[in-house]
Order: C-alpha cells, then structure tokens, then sequence
C-alpha cells in the first residue's frame, strides 16, 4: 500500500518476490496492494502476471484483486485483456460487484467499445449488480463520444 502511494512499483514487485527468501507467505491483501501499485505505474502486463500468479501461490482471488486487475487494463487502455479478465474470473467464480463493472466500463468506454459498455449494462441487470451514477456517466460517456446521442438519452432516461 505504501509502494501504491508512494509510485514504487518495483519496490512493491521486489517485496512480494523477496516473502518466499525471507520466510514470509504472501497473501492475498499483500498481491492486491502490489496489483494497485502496478496499476498507479502504469504496468497492466506486469499485474496481470501477478494476478495469474495466485494459483501458483495457492491464493484466491477476490473482488478486490479483479478490480484492480481492471483499473490496470484500464491505466493501459487494454479494454481486451480487461473483458478476458472478467470472463477468467466468472469462470473461478470471483464475484463481481459495481466497482468491477464500473471499472470494466470505464476501460471500455475509453476504448469506443460502446456497444460492449451497453451489453455490461444488461449483464449488471441480469446479475442483480446495482448500476449507480458512475456507471450510467460512463456508459453515457461511451455513447456520447461514439456519437450514439440516441442511447445516450436512453441511458440518462434510465437513471431518473
């Protein structure tokens, strides 16, 4: 966490790698705050490696650790890796929560990909995940920047 906030990536990277020499076992909470520290360093390949790395290490995943999987592809603009993050995560069931949604789209609406920004939407629905402001400005967002001022309207209708 202080890596995180202090911009040390390759510190954050350096303790998680020394835990095993030292005697230390990893956890969860420490891989999340070297995956945030990575995200804030713009490292997505880097933290995604780390984030797959949890099997090896014999940890789960939590919604946390997805999230800031996410906001890292979201860092690099990498709305590809982020949509095949979450699938690989459905399918080790790590529950997804408004943050994760948000995040996912957030990256792509960064990336034009309006149309998958609206299929998130209905998978939110379907799931029973709550759609809050953030998530209808961003897909809002997506619309307007694609030029789809229709479902933009559509989508600010649905808020109120």
């Amino acid at each position: 966490s202080a890596c995180e906030k202090g911009g040390k990536w390759e510190k954050a990277l350096q303790l998680v790698s020394a835990m095993p020499q030292v005697k230390v076992k990893s956890n969860t909470i420490t891989l999340n705050a070297a995956i945030s520290a990575l995200e804030k360093g713009n490292e997505w390949e880097r933290a995604l490696q780390l984030l797959y790395s949890l099997t090896l290490r014999e940890l789960q995943p939590t919604s946390i650790t997805l999230n800031a999987a996410i906001s890292a592809c979201e860092s690099g603009g990498k709305w590809e890796a982020a949509l095949q993050l979450l699938s690989d995560m459905a399918q080790r069931r790590v529950d997804s929560d408004t943050i994760t949604f948000n995040a996912e789209i957030g990256v792509c609406a960064n990336g034009g990909r309006w149309e998958i920004v609206l299929q998130l939407l209905r998978r939110m629905e379907r799931i029973e995940v709550e759609l809050d402001s953030i998530t209808f400005n961003a897909a809002i967002s997506a619309c307007e920047n694609s030029s789809e001022w229709e479902r933009a309207l559509e989508l600010f209708n649905d808020m109120a």
